[in-house]
């Protein structure tokens, strides 16, 4: 649990989402990343319910939702699929419009939202990623090198489930500490931690990890090749955040990446891995408190 969050489960389509919640005012939904869950937030969501309504689901497949399998086309954790029960989330909780964060894959939900429900964003936070089409093109041999997961996941199940279900505890802690800037699990909480190794430990949700980047290699891909030649445009103001050592900062200039999505972009990059809410949540407070109308 988040400190001074209430956990329901939430009907939304096919599947039911955990979601954690608490604060007043304007609703500010976070979405995490891989290999995490509701937990990465905790520094930084209880500072954030002072000024919000603050709403924190598990994606499908991950923490205490709902993990139904794949289908051949891969389009069951693809991020149009999860940005509907996001929204689908919204409906049933009476919310029409809100902020939405996105860390990891769920910025990847959140900007797919963004395109595809235009209507129910307000403000549009993104944390470490550049769009996933075009984080594909950028790759070279030291980019493959280091976001390997992106291939080794996505191969035909079940290898990389196979695998990953010999220790995945220990597949977990190689992830996490792989990708801060210290090398490190102290970053994380002890609460945080035994969630994510839990996750590795159930089959289910090793699965459908998997299947997310699967959706990422082939659904997500080519939806956003399609937008990118279609020109799409996001119309919420965008605020990214990426680490200076991070995946995007291996792209170039990653901002510019983003403003050939969206018209209103700012950014900057702050001093963390790939792990900002945990290894730098200051940085992620003072970056987004701001940009979703918080007075500080």
């Amino acid at each position: 649990m988040i400190n001074g969050f209430e956990q329901t489960r939430v009907a939304c389509g096919d599947v039911y989402l955990s979601v954690h919640r608490a604060g007043q005012g304007t609703p500010l939904i976070l979405l995490h990343g891989y290999p995490q869950n509701h937990h990465c937030w905790a520094k930084v969501a209880p500072t954030f319910a002072r000024h919000f309504n603050v709403i924190v689901p598990d994606l499908r497949g991950y923490g205490d939702s709902d993990a139904p399998p794949d289908n051949a086309e891969h389009s069951t954790y693809s991020k149009r699929t999860m940005a509907a029960d996001i929204a689908n989330m919204m409906n049933a909780l009476g919310i029409d419009r809100a902020h939405v964060l996105g860390h990891d894959r769920g910025a990847r939900v959140a900007y797919r939202l963004a395109l595809d429900h235009p209507d129910l964003i307000d403000r549009l936070g993104i944390i470490e990623i550049v769009p996933t089409g075009d984080f594909w093109g950028a790759w070279n041999a030291d980019l493959a090198l280091a976001a390997y997961h992106w291939t080794f996941l996505a191969q035909p199940a079940p290898l990389p489930e196979r695998m990953i279900g010999m220790d995945g505890a220990g597949y977990a802690d190689w992830t996490l500490r792989a990708w801060t800037l210290a090398k490190g699990l102290d970053d994380f909480t002890p609460a945080a931690l035994a969630s994510y190794r839990a996750q590795m430990a159930d089959p289910a949700r090793v699965h459908a990890m998997c299947a997310d980047y699967r959706a990422g290699a082939f659904f997500d891909r080519q939806l956003d090749e399609a937008d990118r030649a279609a020109g799409a445009q996001i119309a919420a103001p965008l605020r990214f955040l990426w680490a200076e050592s991070g995946f995007p900062a291996r792209t170039g200039d990653p901002l510019d990446l983003w403003r050939r999505w969206a018209s209103d972009v700012t950014g900057n990059a702050c001093r963390s891995g790939h792990f900002a809410m945990e290894e730098n949540p200051q940085a992620v407070l003072d970056t987004f408190l701001p940009h979703f109308g918080a007075l500080t």
